[in-house]
């Protein structure tokens, strides 16, 4: 696939390209102002959710096709480009209607063939930039099938935007990154435009500079985060949301990394290394919660804890795979042992719960 350039007329070409606004369109007021706001800090593409289910009924689904008209007053007053999300064939038929400048696919429609193909049907022959989000599982396949089915429909402006991926287990981040996923999507397609998601990786607004930051060490294109005049006061989403003078702090904080050097840089490496520490760290809280539920299992059945047999089953076939991946065994026999010692403490601790 050869993808063509998203820019539109007047967004300046460096990076990186940045779209932001509120989760959700509320009122009209809310809107304008945060629009304002974020123009006045150069801002040049504006986003606002108008369709917003939520995982439960119940909650704020958006303001509904009303909003459309507001993003149509913010192209007239600030003179910025508008977007937002489209997860049905009437939702593109409505937001093209409007005149909305670029669209985006979120994480549930992307992890749905049939969705996907039914949006892509609805953009056949239309030229506008799509931005396609990662499937909710960290399935690199099946986002690539997203993108395909759009690219399928005669649409080459076309972007991907990194928002993590959802797990199970607790973890720092609402949605965990995952960056080698988005780092092999770049490997397979050099010129497929990659945007960042701090809001929705991080879930806390706390974590949207640093998150910004990886993104660009990664030498991702652009950002897409969510800014809202009285954050606290969302409808949606509240907590990973900042003000446009916060969001102005963390881009001019942010240090663009010199991409035209021919060789990798150390801090590039280093983030990636950061990135499989923290999918580590993930793993090992995922193990050990599994050691738990074993420990319950033992102690109903009245089973003594250790099980020798199969302890020493894994150290030498973990050893032996360890072999195969050019790890040392006897490294690998060091990290077991701490991993076995850590699950049998593990499993005393519900031994001994009353």
């Amino acid at each position: 696939m050869e993808f063509k350039s998203i820019l539109l007329p007047g967004v300046d070409e460096k990076r990186p390209m940045v779209i932001a606004g509120p989760c959700s369109a509320e009122t009209e007021e809310q809107v304008m102002q945060t629009a304002k706001a974020l123009a006045a800090r150069g801002i040049k593409m504006f986003r606002a959710g108008i369709w917003k289910p939520r995982t439960k009924p119940g909650g704020f689904e958006g303001i509904g096709s009303k909003g459309l008209q507001w993003l149509k007053n913010v192209k007239e007053e600030t003179g910025m480009y508008v977007s937002t999300e489209v997860a049905t064939r009437d939702h593109v038929f409505e937001a093209l209607k409007a005149g909305v400048d670029l669209v985006w696919i979120g994480a549930r429609s992307a992890a749905n063939p049939f969705a996907m193909q039914d949006i892509a049907d609805a953009l056949q022959g239309v030229d506008i930039p799509v931005l396609i989000k990662n499937p909710i599982s960290p399935d690199l396949e099946l986002w690539i099938g997203a993108i395909e089915r759009i690219y399928g429909a005669g649409l080459h402006r076309i972007g991907a935007i990194h928002r993590g991926f959802s797990s199970y287990d607790k973890q720092m981040y609402r949605n965990a990154p995952l960056w080698h996923i988005p780092i092999e999507l770049r490997r397979r397609y050099p010129n497929l435009p990659i945007f960042c998601d701090p809001s929705h990786i991080g879930g806390k607004r706390e974590l949207i500079a640093p998150l910004c930051q990886q993104a660009m060490d990664l030498n991702f294109n652009g950002l897409i985060i969510e800014s809202h005049c009285n954050p606290d006061k969302a409808l949606s989403d509240a907590q990973q949301q900042i003000t446009p003078d916060v969001l102005d702090y963390v881009l001019n904080l942010l240090v663009i990394r010199d991409v035209t050097q021919t060789t990798e840089n150390l801090s590039m490496l280093r983030r990636q290394i950061d990135a499989v520490d923290e999918g580590l760290l993930e793993l090992l809280s995922k193990r050990m919660r599994i050691s738990r539920e074993i420990g319950v299992y033992k102690k109903e059945h009245n089973m003594p804890i250790l099980q020798t047999p199969r302890y020493g089953e894994i150290l030498e076939n973990r050893s032996k795979i360890g072999m195969t991946m050019d790890l040392n065994p006897d490294f690998v026999k060091t990290i077991l042992t701490a991993i076995h010692e850590e699950s049998v403490r593990q499993q005393m601790v519900i031994m001994n719960v009353v």
